[in-house]
């Protein structure tokens, strides 16, 4: 094997470059921290490998997309396996890259002379949310379908070149075949070939400046003498990345692979949802946690923001990010001095999971075809309060609100709303409306209305 790779190396020179990127000296305190960059390229890599095996089994068709991922998900050898790794791997690529941009953010590692490398890292970080987003649309069921419809729709709301980028998006005028082939091609080739080069790049600028050692409180990055107090300190006490400092990224990328793995086997990939239908409405679609927070912010938005903030909102976070060498590139790195960077990266994590979690339990649409109240409800009812379950069932009031596990979830749910809502309180409600509730003081007749809140003040 030494021969036959000495013959290789002769003849391509891999050695001199490898070793470059291999053997670099890096500070000698550089700890688990550090290991989230290398173990977010594992991820890509076990991505990419993970893909091209499905690709051979996959038919990116309209009509055949849904059912070539139910064969493979429960039918192929190892089908369900290689591609919950990939579900999975997904999710872990996108945790392990956002851990490292908080580390580099948190340590100010992107301060001077590695602003570039932060530039590239947030491109990487694009890159690979447009990854999840275009493969959550092969999946090619209503929450891919319904997904794409809501991008562009969003896309259009852009000024002046709105259209355009929605008939770009969707390769036409609807959702259809060629929005599917449109979408894996982005998938398979254009953000991967992207993704390789940015990450060549990134290794070759992590080996230009180095890795940044950690950060010491007093000891601030002064663009003048950095660079020199680097190069001494590497000369005096810098340790080859590997074996001495890569041994932490090995054990990482091994623990992360076998989460993945376990939960591959285990957990099993994501069940697909109905098949892409637009003709069937009643249908809950969300997109993959990592975009649920926000679709939770489009739907509790008033209407007159959605506008402001779906244009707005994605380029101010862009900017924000591209911004943040420019503004500190220079001074203090240790958090200690700098407790407005966990101060946001906090905030950030908390709002982020709290609306991670409302929508989940949201589905944000009324459910039009209700079941009928549960007999539990009904039986004990007598006179009015029996005739306003009826107008309950009938006015539409049972697709947004759920009572005893049953009905929508648009609407606040009214098992107990007796106890919360007095009598004249919920006839103000009634008659007019709210939020995203209709004026039924315009609709309902008064004996009706009377009728309802009598069955409402029995739901204690």
């Amino acid at each position: 094997m030494k021969r036959a790779w000495r013959w290789i190396d002769e003849r391509l020179g891999w050695t001199k470059y490898i070793s470059k990127v291999v053997l670099h000296p890096v500070p000698p305190n550089v700890n688990w921290w550090y290991v989230f960059g290398s173990a977010t390229l594992v991820a890509f890599i076990v991505q990419v490998v993970t893909g091209v095996a499905l690709a051979f089994t996959y038919v990116p068709a309209p009509n055949s997309a849904f059912d070539s991922l139910q064969f493979i998900s429960h039918q192929a050898t190892l089908g369900s396996v290689v591609r919950g790794i990939h579900y999975w791997g997904a999710s872990a690529m996108v945790i392990l890259i956002t851990i490292h941009m908080i580390r580099v953010f948190t340590m100010g590692s992107y301060k001077y002379p590695r602003e570039m490398n932060w530039l590239v890292g947030v491109g990487l970080f694009l890159l690979t949310l447009g990854m999840a987003f275009t493969g959550q649309l092969l999946r090619w069921d209503q929450d891919a379908y319904w997904a794409i419809v809501v991008g562009a729709e969003q896309a259009g709301r852009v000024p002046l070149i709105g259209g355009f980028l929605a008939h770009t998006l969707v390769a036409g005028n609807t959702v259809g075949g060629a929005t599917l082939t449109r979408f894996y091609a982005t998938h398979v080739f254009l953000f991967p070939a992207l993704i390789f080069m940015f990450v060549g790049l990134h290794l070759y600028l992590v080996v230009v400046h180095g890795i940044s050692e950690p950060p010491v409180s007093g000891h601030p990055v002064e663009p003048e003498t950095y660079v020199e107090e680097y190069n001494e300190l590497i000369d005096k006490k810098g340790i080859p990345f590997w074996p001495d400092a890569a041994w932490r990224d090995v054990i990482a990328a091994v623990a992360i692979g076998a989460i993945v793995l376990a939960l591959a086997i285990y957990v099993g990939p994501k069940e697909l949802a109905q098949p892409a239908d637009p003709t069937l409405l009643k249908v809950y679609p969300r997109p993959d946690w990592y975009f649920l927070w926000y679709f939770a912010i489009l739907a509790l938005l008033p209407r007159w923001s959605e506008s402001w903030f779906i244009v707005g909102a994605p380029v101010l976070g862009i900017l924000a990010l591209i911004a943040v060498p420019f503004i500190s590139n220079r001074g203090e790195r240790s958090p200690a001095r700098r407790p407005w960077t966990i101060a946001i990266v906090v905030i950030s994590i908390v709002a982020i999971s709290v609306l991670i979690r409302v929508g989940e339990q949201a589905p944000w649409s009324p459910q039009l075809s209700p079941p009928p109240l549960p007999a539990s409800v009904t039986q004990p009812l007598q006179g009015s309060a029996l005739a306003g379950s009826v107008v309950f069932q009938n006015a539409g009031c049972h697709s947004c609100h759920t009572i005893a596990g049953t009905g929508g979830n648009r609407g606040p749910n009214l098992t107990h709303i007796g106890r919360a809502l007095s009598g004249p309180q919920l006839t103000t409600r009634i008659l007019n409306g709210g939020y995203n509730m209709p004026a039924y003081g315009t609709i309902l007749k008064p004996d009706d209305v009377n009728n309802l809140i009598a069955f409402l003040s029995q739901l204690k």
